[in-house]
């Protein structure tokens, strides 16, 4: 399995990455159609920008590969010269394709991954701008959403960090305040930045985080994770069930809780982390894959097979595997990948497709490349599953 992770990630994920780098404008182009081939006018997302430079810094750092580090210096440069905001601090969401800001709302999940990657490119090179330019981001999140009231974070600001009434990550999720979903994407990019960066006032917030994911989002009923909440802490838009955001959430707590090191959160989230695991394999099918959600209050499931779904399975069952020894987790991760080979995979053209749906139709509309299709979660499974050591 290690063998083909390294495979994948070298001769067909990072390999279509590479030729996404955009040498007449900077940084990376912003879309390429699902065929693969690449729209060199398209805006340039935040997001995307942020992963490409997580991606390819923590391949670098595993693999050692000089173009790996070359791509990663590349989406370091444009992001600190494109996306900061200088002025007002935080990046903007959207860029037009010659680095022009389109849409310049803070979206606090966006900051988070700019985080996520300075902070790798930071552990991967030693470059200490990288390290500052993270910590500034921290610390404009923790100035900025941190709701000291009710605690927690919330979703966005405006460019000057006013209100704004649309908070919402995409047109596909519900105007909330606060959601499961950045927190998630906060956790991970504060447990990545703790690993260079032993801050007092970030070893409090990922302590905070995790229970804020144990007592406040978890639902202690079927210990999914529920998706968005008022700002106190309700829960709104119903009874939503997010397979793949439940198998992602169990490893990445687990991973903040080893990250800190301490005996005590370990005790507390390592129960936790099994059963959020478990509730995820209602999301499974007979072929190995995983669908994408259900709304429990209407019954409607969405059966489509997302690709970062299926890569988060792959890793969240490995987890389960070689932290608790648990053989039933290691044949769901393998099955699941065996899907992602036979399924997910563009073997002819480079990278992974979007989404197959029940009847294993690919979707024609959805990008190769674009603001959410991204080399972050499926270079991320196979760089987990090359790092591991499961014979502990």
């Amino acid at each position: 399995m290690k063998e083909e992770m390294r495979d994948c990630l070298d001769n067909n994920i990072l390999s279509f990455w590479l030729k996404m780098q955009d040498y007449e404008n900077g940084g990376f182009y912003g879309r390429a159609t699902s065929d693969g081939t690449i729209v060199k006018t398209a805006n340039k997302g935040g997001i995307l920008n942020a992963r490409i430079l997580w991606a390819f810094s923590a391949a670098y750092r595993v693999t050692g590969n000089e173009a790996y580090r070359n791509a990663a210096t590349r989406a370091k440069d444009y992001i600190s010269e494109y996306f900061i905001d200088h002025e007002y601090g935080g990046i903007y969401w959207e860029l037009d394709h010659k680095g022009n800001p389109v849409d310049t709302k803070k979206q606090f999940y966006a900051i988070g991954f700019a985080i996520y990657g300075l902070s790798e490119y930071h552990r991967a090179t030693g470059d200490e701008t990288a390290l500052l330019e993270a910590i500034n981001l921290f610390n404009t999140i923790e100035e900025h959403s941190f709701d000291s009231k009710y605690n927690g974070y919330i979703e966005a600001c405006t460019r000057q960090w006013d209100a704004i009434e649309d908070m919402r990550l995409s047109v596909s999720d519900l105007n909330y305040p606060k959601s499961q979903n950045t927190h998630l994407h906060i956790i991970e990019p504060y447990t990545n930045l703790y690993r260079v960066w032993k801050d007092a006032r970030l070893e409090r917030a990922l302590r905070n985080l995790i229970l804020i994911f144990t007592d406040k989002i978890l639902n202690p009923n079927t210990f999914h994770l529920d998706l968005f909440f008022k700002n106190d802490w309700t829960r709104g838009g119903g009874q939503l069930e997010s397979y793949g955001h439940d198998i992602e959430c169990s490893w990445l707590m687990h991973e903040t809780a080893l990250v800190l090191g301490n005996e005590e959160i370990l005790k507390k989230v390592e129960p936790i982390v099994q059963k959020v695991a478990k509730a995820s394999e209602e999301g499974l099918i007979s072929d190995g894959s995983m669908i994408h959600e259900a709304n429990m209050d209407t019954g409607h499931a969405d059966t489509d097979r997302h690709w970062w779904v299926e890569a988060e399975a792959v890793v969240g069952y490995m987890n389960i595997y070689q932290h608790f020894g648990d053989a039933d987790a290691l044949e769901k991760a393998f099955l699941c990948w065996e899907y992602i080979k036979e399924k997910i995979i563009d073997w002819q053209n480079g990278e992974w497709y979007t989404s197959r749906d029940k009847n294993e139709l690919l979707n024609p509309d959805d990008d190769k490349a674009g603001f959410w299709k991204c080399p972050y979660h499926n270079t991320r499974m196979c760089l987990e599953i090359m790092e591991r050591d499961f014979n502990q």
